[in-house]
């Protein structure tokens, strides 16, 4: 399955009010500093929470997109808590392109052939002018702003998975596999048919929905529908908010399955998961995902970083 169109989101208005704090305008050196540093602990329903906070996946055996054909092994990872925010990525931005992946960067550590390829850099922005204008992929709902304001602790978006590879490795991490991801998402070997359990979705849940031409829906800060909306390991807005950019290409999945990846180009790109605030209640299933060209920007894709710390 693919997603081409933005033409149901065209005529929708955007509120420009995202909630959350600044952080100062100021730009920092990011070759010195830890990653975060600077960026305000904004994030969660009371906005108080590190932006970059990360929880421990426990690994384990479960089925792939909840189906016994697709059986799968995980080993414990961490995935962060939240989508990658603005603020967050506003450090990226400062030192881009000099922070450019090294090859092999941003690697799996059981995956051979997982990181970086240096062939990709073509598919990077080649100056930090043509990345900020990448980030205008969207006039209504791109959450990018060129100066610190409201939006720091929306989720970024209009970034291809080249870019958000690239800001994994750089953050000292690295893209989560399709496995890993639709692991985290389904609670492990639970099966969840959403993230937070079986209940059906609601707004108190995620937020998804603003498919028509008279709902304002702008994308909100990340961690709105924190708690009752989280995963088994505590991971908010896996079902709504962007569709998040994995690792793997958008292939069936094929067992058997120890840390794998899907390693061969296909023709439906790079895969996701999640649903959108863009997008209607079927897309939030954990059993759902959708593939997409790599080098392609959407206002309702986004991505969080995983680990192995």
């Amino acid at each position: 399955m693919s997603l081409h169109s933005l033409g149901a989101l065209a005529a929708l208005a955007l509120v420009p009010a995202f909630g959350g704090a600044c952080i100062p305008d100021v730009e920092p050196d990011v070759f010195s500093l830890p990653r975060c540093d600077q960026v305000a602990p904004t994030c969660g329903p009371a906005f108080n929470e590190s932006c970059c906070a990360a929880g421990e996946v426990v690994g384990g055996t479960f089925n792939r997109l909840n189906n016994a054909a697709y059986p799968a092994t995980v080993a414990d990872f961490h995935l962060d808590r939240f989508e990658v925010t603005v603020g967050r990525f506003r450090q990226f931005v400062a030192s881009y392109p000099a922070i450019k992946p090294a090859a092999g960067a941003g690697a799996h550590p059981r995956i051979d052939g997982s990181g970086w390829d240096p062939a990709w850099d073509a598919e990077l922005p080649a100056s930090r002018d043509e990345l900020v204008d990448e980030l205008q992929c969207d006039e209504n709902f791109r959450t990018w702003t060129d100066e610190p304001s409201g939006n720091e602790t929306a989720p970024i978006n209009c970034v291809s998975w080249y870019v958000a590879f690239a800001f994994c490795a750089w953050d000292g991490g690295r893209l989560p596999t399709d496995a890993e991801w639709n692991y985290a998402a389904a609670g492990g070997n639970e099966h969840r048919e959403y993230p937070w359990g079986a209940a059906a979705p609601s707004d108190d849940l995620a937020v998804f929905g603003c498919e028509t031409t008279t709902t304002v829906c702008p994308v909100p800060s990340v961690g709105s529908r924190s708690p009752a909306g989280d995963g088994k390991w505590k991971q908010a807005d896996l079902a709504g908010s962007l569709y998040e950019w994995v690792f793997d290409y958008h292939n069936e999945p094929v067992p058997p399955c120890d840390n794998c990846a899907s390693l061969i180009e296909g023709e439906f790109g790079r895969a996701a998961h999640g649903g959108a605030f863009s997008h209607g209640e079927e897309t939030l299933s954990t059993t759902e995902r959708i593939g997409e060209q790599p080098e392609l920007r959407y206002s309702f894709f986004g991505f969080r970083c995983a680990r192995d710390e």
